[in-house]
C-alpha cells in the first residue's frame, strides 16, 4: 500500500469514528488533534485512536490495552489477534461507557 493509499483509508476510519460519536446515545466527548482522536467517557476514562503513518497502522489505546491495526484484505485487522478494528473499538467503548456503543466503517 502506498503512503497515499494508507492516509486515504486511515482518514476514512477517523471520519467514521467521528460520525459514530456524533450519532451515539452514550455521553462521549471527542477531541481531534491532527491524526489523534481522544474519546472521553462520562466516567472520565479515555480511548485514544491514532494514525501511525511510518508503520501504515492505526493504534487504539483503551482500558483493555494497546492494539495495532493494519489494512489486510480490505479491513483493518489487529496485528496480533486478527480482530477487526470497528468491532473491537465498539467492544472497548461499550465496556468503558457502560452502555452499548457501535462503530461501523
Amino acid at each position: 500500500m502506498t503512503d497515499s493509499d494508507y492516509l486515504s483509508r486511515a482518514e476514512a476510519v477517523l471520519a467514521a469514528v467521528e460520525r459514530a460519536v456524533d450519532e451515539a446515545d452514550a455521553d462521549i466527548e471527542l477531541e481531534r488533534s491532527g491524526n489523534v482522536l481522544t474519546l472521553e467517557f462520562e466516567n472520565r476514562t479515555k480511548i485514544i485512536v491514532n494514525l501511525q503513518p511510518p508503520m501504515s497502522e492505526i493504534w487504539i489505546a483503551a482500558k483493555a490495552g494497546g492494539f495495532h491495526y493494519r489494512h489486510i484484505d480490505g479491513e483493518w485487522r489487529d496485528t496480533r489477534a486478527g480482530t477487526e478494528f470497528f468491532s473491537a473499538l465498539s467492544a472497548y467503548a461499550t465496556e468503558q461507557a457502560g452502555e452499548p456503543v457501535s462503530f461501523e466503517p
